[in-house]
């Protein structure tokens, strides 16, 4: 039954992973040029820092992930593991949201700060731009799936001994 444990969670941070690697890959590759009334600019991902924030906390996740498949997930490890996980479930969820926050302003545009959408004049950036957020959201979801995993198997010993 351990193992099936193990393969299920190994299973999991490979899809945390690739999810993760998806919503960094379509973020960083995230770029446009537009022309406006004759002024150009360019729409990219390192021009706001929550699509920075995004990127850097997927990364973190997703070197996380690979050290945690790589390493043994036997003894007091599991204990780590759990609170790792829980940082990393915290650190995708709080990045995800800042992202989502800023892609909103930029496709609805905010009329009481007179900011107007840019996603009419940058179609493709904000294409992979809610890419990456889909991603990162998934990562998210596996992430607290991974967590509640990681507390079952260290609390299991514990609710096993209560009478």
């Amino acid at each position: 039954m351990a193992k099936s444990k193990k393969i299920f969670t190994n299973t999991l941070r490979l899809l945390a992973l690739a999810a993760t690697v998806v919503a960094i890959v379509f973020m960083v590759t995230s770029h446009e040029s537009a022309q406006v009334l004759n002024l150009t600019f360019t729409a990219k991902y390192s021009n706001t820092p929550a699509f920075k924030y995004l990127v850097i906390g997927e990364a973190i996740a997703g070197g996380y992930t690979v050290i945690s498949i790589l390493l043994s997930f036997k003894g007091l490890f599991w204990r780590l593991i759990v609170i790792l996980d829980m940082v990393t479930t915290v650190l995708l969820t709080s990045s995800i949201s800042a992202a989502v926050a800023i892609a909103q302003v930029g496709k609805k545009g905010n009329t009481h700060a007179g900011w107007l959408p840019i996603c009419g004049q940058v179609p493709d950036f904000c294409d992979n731009v809610t890419i990456a957020l889909i991603a990162g959201f998934a990562a998210a979801i596996i992430y607290s799936v991974l967590l509640l995993c990681s507390l079952y198997v260290v609390l299991s010993p514990i609710f096993v001994a209560i009478p």
